[in-house]
């Protein structure tokens, strides 16, 4: 019914927000058509009326939560323990499932399947969770799945852009302003920090970090962890500094030319690793080259390494 949708919205909690002077009954007009299908509710005096829009093929369990703004469009289906924010837009075919829980402003392109069951052998059923953030923009087919376990949550961040048949798995956390290309493919449990960029049909290994503003190439594929400003090529092969990404940031010359000549000192020093790092610290004068230095002395699985022996055009001021 009604009240289950967004009744709870006005009723108490909402992203356990408190909801003061409203009384969902008064202010909620229910309208069923054939089968008890919900096709809209209107908020009405509070000055300017305010729609859920539900298309009448679309599935929408009784128990989901959706922000009176919401639209959701034919053949989409919503299940019971989903929570969508102010704004979203859930485009045809689109299943939001599992525990998820959705931001204000997000956009479900044909075919999203958000929330669904980790591809995890281990996983037994359970209440797991997804969270997304706000303003993220899923082209067609993009998957993301839940987490395998309820110790940790599959997390998206605010602002990204996930092109058409991008997929994310289990227990990865994504950050803000991150952009995933067409067909890119991140395993489990996967991190990927703020504004790096993953091009199309590229391949992120389980447990893999991606650091922030770095790039991976068309068709790259990873298993050791891409430095935060770098850039992957190939298989497992760093190229440089992405230097246009540097900049579209708002970095500095100096800063750059501080990066630089942290990542010569670690990747082209010809030293030992343990003493590459230790010189790369010494060349730490910022934030940035502190942040760099860090992601790569707390690697697990090891970082990226250059191939190539002929100078790298990517790092070029």
């Amino acid at each position: 019914m009604l009240g289950g949708l967004v009744g709870g919205f006005f009723a108490g909690e909402f992203y356990g927000q408190q909801q003061r002077n409203i009384a969902a009954p008064r202010i909620l007009e229910r309208a069923l058509v054939g089968g008890g299908r919900l096709r809209m509710a209107n908020r009405e005096g509070l000055g300017q009326a305010c729609r859920v829009s539900i298309h009448p093929s679309a599935v929408v369990h009784p128990e989901a939560r959706l922000h009176p703004t919401v639209t959701v469009g034919p053949l989409a289906v919503i299940d019971g323990h989903v929570e969508v924010g102010e704004g979203c837009r859930v485009g045809a075919m689109v299943h939001l499932t599992g525990h998820t829980r959705i931001g204000a402003r997000n956009v479900f392109h044909t075919g999203c399947v958000m929330g669904g069951e980790p591809q995890d052998l281990k996983f037994k059923d359970g209440p797991t969770r997804l969270r997304i953030g706000d303003e993220n923009v899923f082209r067609e087919h993009v998957t993301v799945h839940r987490a395998n376990s309820e110790a940790e949550d599959t997390r998206i961040g605010s602002g990204g852009l996930y092109m058409a048949g991008a997929h994310i798995g289990h227990n990865s956390q994504v950050g803000d302003r991150v952009i995933i290309a067409n067909g890119a493919l991140l395993g489990g449990h996967v991190v990927v920090e703020d504004r790096a960029f993953i091009s199309g049909n590229c391949l992120v290994h389980q447990f893999v970090r991606v650091g922030s503003l770095a790039l991976m190439q068309g068709g790259s594929a990873i298993s050791k962890d891409l430095p935060p400003f770098c850039i992957s090529r190939g298989d497992n092969s760093i190229s440089g500094l992405n230097v246009i990404g540097l900049r579209r940031a708002g970095i500095t010359s100096e800063v750059r030319l501080e990066l630089r000549r942290i990542f010569h000192a670690l990747f082209r020093s010809g030293r030992s690793w343990a003493a590459s790092v230790e010189g790369a610290g010494l060349e730490v004068r910022s934030e940035w080259g502190k942040w760099m230095v860090d992601f790569v002395r707390e690697s697990r699985r090891g970082v990226l390494t250059i191939r190539s022996k002929r100078r790298e055009s990517d790092e070029s001021e």
